[in-house]
């Protein structure tokens, strides 16, 4: 058995910081989940480098701010779109690749969304295995989108199945994750599995939609807490528990906030840089080394998982790049270690709108109004109390955080070009992963909910 821990991490799609009984839901029932916390730490103050999902996934996989790594915006969209000819670089390196050199066996699980077309797939940065839906769900044929192209799984780099069911998608991961975790159980091993829930169109297995007490939504959240509980399970029966480092956080905050999603006690939703839009929960678990039922409110981000795990496995981080994450190793498994950040910068697309340090948070703009707004992050979570004029020292020392990273990775707002960034991957000759047939029997969503959105990754 190895040495080196296992890992697994666990993203959610759209998840709200008030959705698990953990994080103070009263409406959804996430028992598997809140053992995980009581098992773990919970984080209070964790964050997602963008409110939005491409740009989110490729800042974790790399530790970078999403404009570094020229993933702030694609042709005009806030995400990748099927059949877009870009992408993650491939001369960007991500944790898989981190770990892959320290003998882990690697597998991603679920939702890729850093690029479709073959240079991009999780198979060329560093995943030995890829079973999954490389993007949103809402992006194949449904009942008012017939011109969709059909919704592809994949495995590895080829397309399985298209327009599977939706209801058995998350029973389908689970079962992949064990057949995963089974044939490396002697380890080390790093299973990224990304949930399709409770990204829109929610369609749920009758089970849980049956039990819920808050509808679609609150079903597709007990059925990720199932898939927790199976792994937990799992892991327990092969033994490995105790030398499995489990982290579980979700890549947004909720859109349905008010239909069913919960971001409080946070203010705003996905797709806005509030609190509600990237503050997320992070529970992690690893019973050898993280003591139970601890919290952290330090400043922690997903970026923050690249330096981390580099670390825990034994491999340098590169030193050819910037990296934006820090190595929280010891705040995860100390009760007395310091925080080695507390600056973290709220980036929508390409403009930077806002930057908290400490407790203080600072708003510049919302979209394309300016915004002078200053909260207190400790005392008002709900940015409800605006503190700019009473402050002005730490305005003029948040402004200047701001001016730096400006100069960094720069801010369309401003129109300052940043220093320091990477050019986003490109192709020729992109298309689809598929193309509609008429004659083919696709199945199609025909019970779209009522709250379905525009196309919003």
């Amino acid at each position: 058995m190895s040495e080196l821990p296992n890992i697994i991490l666990i993203n959610c799609d759209d998840l709200g910081y008030g959705d698990l009984g953990c994080y103070g839901s009263t409406c959804n029932r996430t028992p598997h989940l809140d053992r995980l916390a009581s098992q773990g730490k919970r984080f209070t103050d964790f964050y997602m480098a963008s409110p939005v999902c491409s740009p989110s996934r490729a800042a974790m996989m790399t530790g970078c701010y999403p404009p570094r790594i020229g993933f702030g915006a694609f042709h005009g969209q806030v995400v990748l779109f099927p059949g877009d000819d870009i992408g993650l670089n491939s001369s960007e390196i991500t944790v898989a690749s981190q770990l892959k050199q320290a003998g882990y066996a690697t597998k991603i699980i679920g939702k890729w969304h850093c690029g479709d077309q073959p240079e991009f797939l999780p198979t060329r940065h560093g995943f030995d295995e890829y079973f999954g839906i490389p993007y949103s769900n809402d992006m194949g044929i449904q009942a008012n989108r017939r011109d969709n192209p059909p919704l592809p799984l994949m495995r590895n780099e080829t397309v399985i199945q298209a327009q599977p069911d939706q209801r058995g998608i998350t029973e389908r991961y689970t079962d992949e994750a064990l057949q995963f975790i089974n044939r490396n159980q002697d380890g080390p091993f790093f299973l990224y599995l990304a949930h399709m829930y409770v990204h829109v169109p929610l369609f749920v297995p009758k089970q849980f939609l049956d039990t819920s007490q808050n509808g679609a939504y609150g079903g597709a959240v007990e059925c990720i807490d199932w898939s927790m509980g199976i792994l937990m399970d799992h892991l327990d029966s092969l033994g490995i528990a105790d030398n499995t480092l489990i982290i579980f956080t979700s890549d947004n905050g909720s859109r349905a906030q008010g239909e069913g999603g919960s971001n409080d006690p946070c203010r705003g939703t996905k797709q806005e840089t509030w609190e509600g839009g990237q503050r997320v929960p992070c529970i992690m678990r690893w019973p050898d080394r993280i003591a139970a039922g601890t919290t952290s409110d330090a400043v922690v981000t997903s970026m923050d998982f690249f330096p981390t795990l580099s670390r825990i496995a034994g491999i340098d981080k590169p030193k050819d790049r910037i990296i934006d994450g820090f190595d929280i190793g010891e705040l995860m498994i100390s009760e007395t270690a310091e925080a080695p950040n507390d600056i973290f910068y709220y980036y929508k697309q390409n403009a930077l709108e806002a930057v908290r340090k400490g407790d203080w948070k600072l708003h510049f703009r919302k979209a394309d109004q300016e915004l002078k707004a200053l909260y207190n992050l400790r005392e008002d979570v709900g940015e409800t109390m605006n503190r700019y004029d009473e402050f002005p020292e730490i305005v003029a020392e948040l402004e200047s955080k701001a001016a730096a990273m400006r100069q960094d990775i720069g801010d369309e707002a401003t129109g300052v070009v940043g220093q320091n960034v990477r050019p986003i991957g490109r192709v020729e000759n992109a298309k689809p992963l598929t193309e509609y047939r008429k004659e083919h029997p696709y199945m199609i969503a025909m019970y779209d909910l009522p709250d379905m959105p525009t196309l919003s990754g």
